[in-house]
């Protein structure tokens, strides 16, 4: 079953439009620098809410392993919001989300440490990552949907990749912040209050975006959906897993794309850069940023040709385009560095294809289940190829040099045979 909105012949974005994109996006960006800022402070709070004196490599492990409990509780938090979306309304749980993610997080600039609580301090730093995985689970599939069911016919793409750009730049945000805050304070105040800031600003700034989203009107779709008295009339994930399996399959398929695709390429690479290829941290990271800049350039880039040409096509330009780009990257860099900027330049562009993967997976679940559908998807998904990429990747690389390029060139392969798979059917007559 298809929304007819993504086959619709195109018209222009309204004010309201704009409006709509605008507030979901601005949100999207600081639940995302909410959600990273973690990663950027991780060796300080390691060092501030775990004992003193054990071992380094006891401390990293407990360290990331908070850290990586956002990211493993994404499906949990994701499911139970999308069921309330489903069943209550897309808004009430895109404002829900916002508000999780902004109350813990000021709660994590706010809590005591060891010195203070004891071992009660790393407890209460799980239970508050806990809280911003099960936000973060709920706000990327409810942006999706939302912007998606408000944006008119034909230009659902280009509402897509801006607001895919939107949760990008909140990494960006993240990086700029940490940076700046390195730069202007010392390195004992930094350790002694100065990361507190990095955590304040971004959860006063998400209870602001709280009240921003109550301007935000419910999407057209769930209200047609609640006049005709047609939402789900059972469970609707049972309803997704027992009649929607391809969809299940296939959009899973395409988030292992997106996360290999951002965790090697933005994620990973300036600590790569730095080992790897001899690159001094400063020119790492902002070699990385103005990759970040360049993503979200490719992802409303990708929107829009999403919208002009569909997504099989995109798919079966862009993906070529990323391996290419990818493989000229990882293999020069290290012969040639002047080439790191305009080459990590490049890689981020084209990088933006993720912004097509919301397109098709919106569209592969009907209205009243979609965001059960894309949010157990994706979710799931992401808990696991964006959790195992970067073990596999630090494993293979003990292999070859070159393993982040045959990866990014492996998933590409992958997102191909998907737009391949999308063009044979779109052609299959009806």
């Amino acid at each position: 079953m298809t929304d007819p909105r993504f086959i619709a012949p195109s018209s222009s974005l309204t004010r309201l439009d704009y409006k709509t994109l605008w507030l979901a996006t601005l949100g999207g960006v600081l639940e995302f620098y909410d959600f990273i800022i973690f990663v950027f402070f991780a060796t300080t709070i390691g060092e501030l809410f775990f004992p003193p004196g054990i071992p380094d490599w006891v401390l990293q492990f407990q360290t990331f392993g908070i850290f990586a409990v956002g990211y493993l509780v994404r499906p949990l938090g994701g499911v139970l919001m999308a069921h309330a979306g489903d069943l209550r309304g897309r808004k009430r749980m895109f404002t829900f989300s916002i508000f999780l993610m902004g109350l813990s997080t000021l709660g994590i600039g706010l809590l005591p440490t060891y010195a203070t609580l004891g071992p009660l301090a790393p407890i209460c730093l799980l239970l508050l990552r806990v809280g911003q995985g099960a936000a973060v689970g709920g706000e990327v599939p409810g942006a999706w949907v939302f912007v998606s069911e408000h944006a008119p016919r034909g230009r659902v793409g280009i509402a897509c990749g801006l607001l895919t750009a939107g949760l990008t730049a909140g990494i960006l945000l993240g990086s700029l912040v940490a940076t700046g805050l390195n730069a202007v304070m010392p390195a004992d105040e930094l350790t002694r209050y100065g990361w507190r800031l990095a955590f304040l600003l971004g959860g006063v700034f998400g209870l602001i975006s709280v009240y921003l989203r109550r301007l935000l009107s419910e999407t057209p779709v769930f209200e047609e959906l609640r006049a005709r008295r047609a939402l789900a009339a059972e469970l609707p994930l049972k309803a997704v897993v027992r009649d929607f399996r391809p969809a299940i399959i296939l959009s899973g398929l395409l988030t292992w794309f997106l996360a290999a695709a951002i965790v090697v390429t933005i994620l990973m690479t300036p600590a790569l850069l730095e080992k790897g290829y001899h690159v001094s941290r400063l020119q790492a990271l902002q070699a990385n940023c103005l990759a970040i800049v360049c993503l979200c350039l490719g992802c409303t880039l990708v929107g829009w040709l999403t919208d002009r040409f569909g997504p099989a096509c995109v798919l079966l330009v862009g993906c070529p385009l990323v391996g290419i780009a990818a493989y000229q990257f990882y293999t020069k860099v290290g012969t040639n560095p002047a080439l790191l900027m305009p080459l990590y330049a490049v890689v981020g562009l084209t990088v933006g294809i993720v912004a097509v993967v919301p397109y098709i997976m919106i569209e592969a679940f009907p209205a009243p289940i979609r965001f059960t559908g894309v949010s157990f998807s994706y979710n799931i998904a992401y808990a696991v190829f964006g959790g195992l990429t970067p073990l596999l990747v630090s494993w293979l690389l003990s292999f070859d040099h070159q393993a982040p390029a045959h990866y990014i060139g492996a998933v590409s392969l992958l997102g191909f045979g998907i737009g391949v798979f999308l063009f044979s059917t779109s052609r299959r007559p009806h």
